[in-house]
């Protein structure tokens, strides 16, 4: 960690990874919640010696830095202050900047190993996590499911007791063995029985131990009936959705749809064998398939990419978790989304050569017909389709409360003609004065409603605080406007700038009210013709320096009632900062079932609105 990194991250202010603490009269208590919440999330850095002046940073030092680095060393060696120490020398500097001496500690992700990484002595009431909003005390369930990923033992290879072959399918298992056979046509497994043969892919095993044996939870996902996965005892949140929006007309909703309705076998193999084709079914490139359709011919990478997407939503999802799979097509993209969180960091992900998967039996399974390279090289299969037909990147997102992990695949070019055409006309000469990594954040902005620094970094190799300099500076410019700030600051462009909504893009729209399943995004500016109301209703928040907290959610309920806004919507009517609105209000008020959020599977969203909870 540089000086000059140092001082661009105090400039910024705090973000999603940096924290600044005063820390002059000693450890301050907060640093392992902080500590705890970086290493279960996405990692970051924690300064000491750096205080908030009205949402400013000031570098103010440390009395004596000597003594607090080792009084840090000693707490974070200590198993009853903090579970575990993930640190090494070089991870705890202390520069000094203008005379004043700091701390800089580096906490990086914890593996599915180390997690929780908790605060005291018991998980369940230590354990933190970080989001946009600051560090937040995890649920026991969230605790739970961080336990389960530390076992060596794959999730989906517990036998399940009371389940047998009256609980498959007889079909899928056959559809299975025929492409098995097919791909490989001298294999010595193709002669057993079914039981020998699942016992061989995963699907049965035998507790050498307890003697106990039957089918597994891969086995039975995978070739299962429907009512039997779904059984208390088994897989009860197994859920599986394929959504498909083509239609210009807003009042067709889908215009294909494949999800449990006792029409057919819902298994991840049957589900897997018809959403492979639907998702392809009208790219316009070369694509043919066998005959069972489970196996594939002359294909391109872009339809591996998609099928390599498809399969690792299903044997990486947490199947514990809330919302299910659901694979959705649009004109211009695809989306996967799977609950459960991550297992490595979307940078090891992005750099390649690491895998870890949550369900290693179906991995094995789908591997034995030749699906499902490990995620490593599976992201690199994406990237490089994607880059063959000049497409903007995938972009991989982990949202929390739920947890899911959602990967978009957009089929827009990654510098549009028109998008750039209509930039140079709006800036004339200072259009030539931009770098390509502003260009590049620029269209992103136009093309998909926003832009942030994570997004940024995905298309590129620049450090996370080069690309915040480089956005506010667009802002400084004028061509950005900032919606939030600190570790909510997302951008869209500047008034001259902005363009009307064109049709299902990645993130459209212009009203406060967006049809579910959109990734659209929810602007800024309130309708004329909807202002004046609404602004009534604010006025005693406007007129007042001080509301007491429950008239100032009688007033956000009235707001919402009967229609989406966003946290920069409430702020501007109520004369308030967003980010504290949020935090002090929208979400204590989402908590106890008073507001909805319109996107409730990624409440963290950039695009965030609220409504008021029907009764």
């Amino acid at each position: 960690m540089t000086e000059n990194e140092v001082l661009a991250a105090v400039g910024i202010g705090e973000d999603y990874d940096w924290e600044f603490k005063d820390a002059r009269g000693g450890l301050p208590g907060s640093l392992w919640e902080t500590y705890s919440g970086m290493a279960n999330t996405d990692g970051g850095f924690i300064v000491l010696g750096v205080a908030e002046r009205d949402d400013n940073y000031e570098i103010v030092g440390l009395p004596d830095p000597p003594q607090m680095k080792k009084n840090f060393w000693d707490t974070v060696n200590n198993r009853g202050k903090i579970s575990v120490n993930l640190l090494s020398d070089a991870d705890v500097a202390s520069p000094e900047i203008d005379g004043k001496t700091i701390l800089v500690i580096r906490v990086p992700r914890a593996d599915r190993r180390q997690r929780p990484v908790y605060e005291g002595q018991n998980p369940l009431t230590g354990t933190y996590r970080r989001n946009y909003e600051g560090d937040y005390k995890c649920r026991p369930e969230e605790v739970g499911r961080m336990l389960a990923d530390q076992s060596e033992e794959p999730a989906d290879s517990r036998i399940l007791e009371g389940f047998g072959f009256e609980d498959l399918d007889e079909e899928s298992l056959r559809q299975y063995r025929q492409q098995f056979a097919d791909g490989q046509p001298g294999h010595p497994w193709r002669s057993l029985g079914d039981q020998d043969f699942l016992a061989k892919i995963g699907g049965w095993r035998r507790d050498r131990q307890s003697r106990d044996e039957g089918i597994t939870v891969a086995g039975l996902m995978m070739f299962g009936k429907d009512e039997a996965i779904r059984d208390p005892s088994a897989v009860p949140e197994f859920h599986l959705d394929y959504r498909e929006r083509l239609s210009d007309d807003p009042e067709v909703r889908w215009t294909d749809r494949l999800t449990a309705d006792g029409k057919w076998v819902c298994n991840i193999f049957q589900f897997f064998q018809r959403v492979q084709v639907r998702l392809v079914a009208d790219l316009k490139l070369p694509f043919e398939l066998d005959t069972n359709l489970f196996r594939r011919r002359d294909e391109t990478i872009v339809h591996k990419a998609v099928r390599e997407a498809l399969v690792n939503a299903l044997i990486h999802a947490d199947y514990r978790g809330q919302g299910g799979i659901i694979i959705e097509k649009y004109r211009d993209r695809f989306e996967f989304s799977n609950p459960g969180t991550l297992l490595v960091s979307i940078e090891q992900i992005l750099e390649g050569g690491v895998s870890e998967c949550r369900n290693k039996v179906l991995q094995g399974m789908f591997q034995c017909c030749g699906y499902g390279e490990r995620l490593g090289s599976g992201i690199d299969t994406m990237r490089q389709g994607w880059e063959s037909q000049k497409w903007r990147s995938p972009l991989i997102r982990e949202t929390q409360r739920p947890d899911r992990v959602k990967l978009v695949l957009p089929m827009i070019s990654l510098i549009p003609e028109e998008s750039l055409h209509r930039l140079r006309e709006a800036l004339g000469r200072r259009f030539a004065a931009l770098s390509p990594l502003e260009v590049q954040a620029l269209v992103t902005a136009d093309v998909e409603g926003q832009v942030y620094n994570s997004r940024m970094r995905l298309m590129g190799s620049e450090h996370p605080a080069e690309v915040t300099k480089m956005l506010q500076g667009l802002v400084a410019k004028g061509l950005l406007e900032q919606d939030g700030h600190k570790r909510g600051a997302t951008y869209r462009l500047g008034g001259g700038l902005v363009r009307k909504a064109s049709g299902d893009s990645v993130h459209s729209g212009d009203s406060v009210h967006i049809e579910e399943g959109d990734s659209a995004h929810v602007v800024t500016q309130i309708p004329p013709g909807l202002e004046a109301e609404l602004r009534k209703i604010a006025s005693e928040a406007i007129e007042s320096g001080r509301l007491s907290p429950e008239r100032m959610r009688q007033i956000v309920a009235e707001l919402c009632d009967g229609r989406y806004l966003s946290a920069n919507q409430l702020g501007d009517l109520l004369a308030r900062n967003p980010q504290g609105l949020r935090r002090r209000v929208l979400a204590p008020m989402v908590d106890e079932g008073l507001l909805e959020r319109r996107f409730p599977d990624e409440p963290n969203r950039p695009d965030q609105a609220y409504t008021t909870a029907k009764r």
